[in-house]
């Protein structure tokens, strides 16, 4: 029989501790109506929904084509922001210069913007006439607003910090001993980096892309100010919803139900495998 590591053992019985562990009536009650207030609006948009045509909505070629686009440029945000945000988590987490609490208030900002202004703001940097648009116009030939490439910067703008701070928190838990470990072996920064510091993150990494996907995914104000609302250019399932929420409500609430049914699967399908379902804890 293979003996437990001391670190296995904390976690199980951590994990066995939280199980047995019951809260008093009134936080349970409390605990119960805020579950509640999260579920509600999703049991009316059941309620409502008018399931007779639902086949008849996705049928719809325009409906088809705002779900590509959204996961489309969706994905595509997500990877841009893996590409930019994991170096800049590991800056912002291993790095002491000065002003490193002004630039990750920045990096973050959009988080707590409201999306409009996130959009505005864009389009007053990246827009024709913008600080660095105008350049691109003139010197590239090449526009950023209402095309599909807006979409995917004003969802990478939107989500990016979601991973940022994510995977930021998990670089700074992180037992450091392994990296320092590896290099007295001789191994070079990027081996470390690549070989042991991510694969100790992979699952708040893992956690960072699918909330930075997920809020890729239902962005709205930001696209449709900076990119516009254009069938099968820009105009992403949040856009087709809000757009059919003033001519259609029945085909809004089936397009809203489409978001929060891959939404939902997805976090549970990855919560299960990669951040312990069963309550364990990754340090």
């Amino acid at each position: 029989m293979t003996a437990r590591s001391p670190s296995a053992r904390r976690m199980r019985t951590r994990s066995e501790r939280v199980g047995r562990e019951r809260l008093p009536l009134p936080a349970l009650v409390l605990a119960v109506i805020a579950v509640a207030f999260f579920a509600l609006p999703f049991i009316g948009l059941l309620w409502r929904a008018p399931w007779s045509t639902v086949h008849e909505v996705l049928g719809r070629e325009s409906v088809r084509t705002a779900l590509r686009l959204s996961l489309q440029t969706s994905l595509s945000a997500a990877a841009v922001a893996v590409v930019f945000g994991v170096p800049l988590a590991w800056m912002l987490a291993r790095i002491d210069f000065p002003g490193r609490g002004f630039v990750r208030a920045l990096c973050t900002l959009s988080m707590v913007l409201p999306p409009v202004v996130g959009g505005v703001a864009l389009f007053a940097s990246f827009g024709r006439r913008g600080l660095f648009g105008r350049y691109l116009d003139q010197w590239f030939d090449f526009r950023l607003p209402f095309t599909t490439t807006g979409v995917i910067v004003a969802q990478v703008f939107v989500s990016m910090p979601f991973l940022v701070l994510t995977v930021e928190a998990a670089l700074r838990q992180m037992d450091r001993r392994h990296d320092d470990a590896a290099r007295t072996l001789g191994a070079s920064r990027w081996y470390v980096f690549s070989r042991v510091t991510l694969p100790t993150i992979r699952p708040a990494l893992i956690a960072g892309i699918v909330l930075a996907w997920a809020r890729a995914l239902g962005e709205f104000g930001a696209t449709i100010t900076f990119a516009g609302n254009f069938p099968g250019e820009t105009q992403t399932m949040p856009l087709a919803t809000y757009l059919a929420l003033e001519t259609d409500p029945d085909e809004a609430i089936i397009l809203a139900l489409i978001l929060i049914t891959i939404s939902f699967a997805v976090l549970v399908g990855l919560r299960d495998r990669w951040l312990g379902g069963s309550g364990s804890v990754t340090t």
